[in-house]
């Protein structure tokens, strides 16, 4: 599959998203772009058939919704499982899982619970589908950020 070819109003398009999608309209970022809002509407529209644009996902904040602990869990998955992310995806409790390309180490699964009685149900349920936890940590901050080489234009504009 072809990469998808992404030129400066692309770029910044994706800079505003990452910034806030909520509250970036076509219309502010046409004004900002000094472009057509359909332009930006269009955009929108082909980097998300195209796949550059997969969701629209909020950024939550686990402890204000009541599940005031957030673990890591480094994991060695089975040889043999195909699409087995997706299995450890679906269990309770679990909001992220990233599959490390080598390594015995090869799968970080993040997960949110209420109490530790919680987070050992959630162990318990990755070790049932063949998971060997190797460490557990308790996550305290996670930050985000856009990146930065989509808002470069951007920021050069905003420093003068």
């Amino acid at each position: 599959m072809d990469a998808y070819e992404l030129d400066d109003v692309d770029k910044t398009i994706l800079y505003y998203l990452q910034q806030d999608a909520r509250n970036s309209t076509s219309t502010d970022m046409a004004e900002e772009l000094d472009i057509a809002a359909s332009t930006v509407r269009n955009r929108l529209a082909r980097m998300e058939e195209e796949g550059v644009i997969e969701q629209y996902v909020p950024q939550l904040d686990y402890e204000k919704a009541g599940f005031q602990l957030r673990v890591l869990f480094t994991c060695t998955a089975p040889d043999d499982a195909e699409n087995f992310g997706q299995d450890v995806l679906e269990q309770e409790g679990v909001v992220a899982v990233r599959e490390l390309l080598a390594g015995t180490e090869n799968l970080h699964v993040e997960a949110v619970g209420t109490d530790t009685d919680h987070l050992t149900d959630i162990a318990d349920s990755l070790r049932e589908l063949g998971l060997d936890i190797v460490r557990s940590d308790v996550l305290k901050t996670q930050l985000h950020q856009p990146f930065a080489h989509f808002g470069t234009a951007v920021e050069a504009e905003e420093g003068n």
